[in-house]
């Protein structure tokens, strides 16, 4: 409705040359490469002793190997234009054993890129923020070949599952309310970099 237009790219980003390709075609077709979301994630809901090596792979793989190797192909695109943002959607509630292993730490050195990135690349101009929403409103549980359960939560919904799930608002975030954080509102906070947004309907407050 706003206008502009968006180019399509399938890629997978637990194949490094597919990563690759997709970032240096955005920024090949658009001339630079200003703002990256990273946002791909999946879960596979059940306790530790019943994960394959090949579940916990592709979970770790998908959510943590993901993000470093998107950020990898986005910063020298943004080193090039001079600076850039990038956004990293995380979790306020692991919900598998590896998603407590990210990105940010409460304190980070640089030099250490799986906790520093914001640190590292502050004075070449990207910023680097983690964005925290409720229970991930699209975040797919893989299909029963995999011995997973079937995702039971959909963009929108509006009923709570779970009392776990029951934040102030009392419903799930829609896929627009966490993209209305994400972009523009992050492009606009040039002093904001490092940080952990977190976007919960009040989940967190009533955790506390």
């Amino acid at each position: 409705m706003a206008g502009g237009e968006a180019l399509y790219v399938k890629a997978d980003v637990l194949v490094e040359d597919e990563v690759q390709a997709f970032i240096d075609r955005a920024a090949s077709t658009y001339g630079r490469l200003d703002v990256a979301f990273n946002n791909a994630g999946i879960t596979i809901e059940k306790p530790l002793h019943e994960y394959s090596a090949a579940e916990w792979d592709r979970v770790n793989n998908t959510n943590l190997r993901g993000v470093f190797l998107a950020m990898k192909y986005q910063i020298p695109h943004m080193l090039k234009a001079g600076g850039g943002t990038i956004v990293v959607t995380s979790s306020s509630t692991p919900s598998h054993p590896g998603q407590a292993v990210g990105l940010y730490g409460q304190q980070a050195r640089p030099g250490r890129p799986g906790q520093a990135v914001a640190l590292d690349y502050a004075l070449q101009g990207i910023r680097v923020n983690a964005l925290i929403p409720a229970r991930p409103t699209r975040l797919p549980a893989q299909g029963s070949r995999h011995g997973e359960r079937a995702g039971r939560h959909l963009a929108g919904r509006a009923e709570p599952v779970g009392q776990e799930q029951r934040p102030g608002l009392g419903r799930l975030a829609t896929a627009e309310e966490i993209a209305a954080m994400a972009s523009p509102w992050l492009r606009r906070t040039p002093f904001m970099t490092g940080a952990q947004i977190v976007i919960d309907g009040g989940k967190t407050a009533k955790a506390g």
